[in-house]
């Protein structure tokens, strides 16, 4: 045959047409879901995800799970144990996370409620709005975060100082 292609026998295919068959009916599909936490405008998100003994997968789409247009992405990863990342708010920019592999936990502060969420699987994702302080912590060794930006980056969206960010949120300091 052309190009170094050759001709799978029937049988082969048809065992594997029937393999494949076999594992989507031993799939379990579960649906995308949507849950409102303590923090002002943040959401914790189930994504659709599919259970399959050929290997999982899980999904979600830009608008619909993810409430925003994405521009840019990054990825966190090789985090000490120890250390915490994020400790900032942005002024406009929404951000989705998601943990592709390994585990961290994540504090949401909006400056009245603080709520913490672990994300420990890839169909499990965190929306955070702008003007919400967050810091990741407790990295797993083999931690890698997704985050997903409405903006690409501007460092004059960043907002580093806890006391400022009380102050626009409209929340003065305590001891204050």
């Amino acid at each position: 045959m052309p190009g170094g292609l050759t001709r799978t026998p029937r049988r082969a295919r048809w065992r594997w047409n029937c393999g494949w068959r076999r594992s989507v009916a031993e799939s379990r599909l579960r649906e995308a879901s949507r849950a409102a936490t303590n923090v002002r405008g943040v959401t914790l998100h189930e994504m659709r995800s599919v259970q399959d003994p050929r290997g999982d997968l899980s999904a979600g789409e830009v608008g619909r799970d993810v409430p925003f247009e994405v521009k840019r992405y990054f990825l966190v990863y090789g985090v000490p144990r120890l250390e915490q990342r994020g400790e900032h708010a942005h002024r406009r920019c929404h951000q989705f996370l998601v943990a592709v592999a390994g585990s961290l936990h994540v504090i949401a502060d909006d400056g009245v409620q603080q709520q913490e969420f672990v994300l420990d699987r890839p169909s499990r994702g965190l929306y955070l709005p702008p003007m919400v302080w967050g810091v990741q912590h407790r990295h797993s060794a083999d931690g890698v975060l997704l985050v997903l930006a409405s903006d690409a980056y501007d460092p004059a969206d960043y907002i580093r100082d806890y006391r400022e960010f009380l102050a626009l949120a409209g929340r003065p300091p305590s001891g204050a």
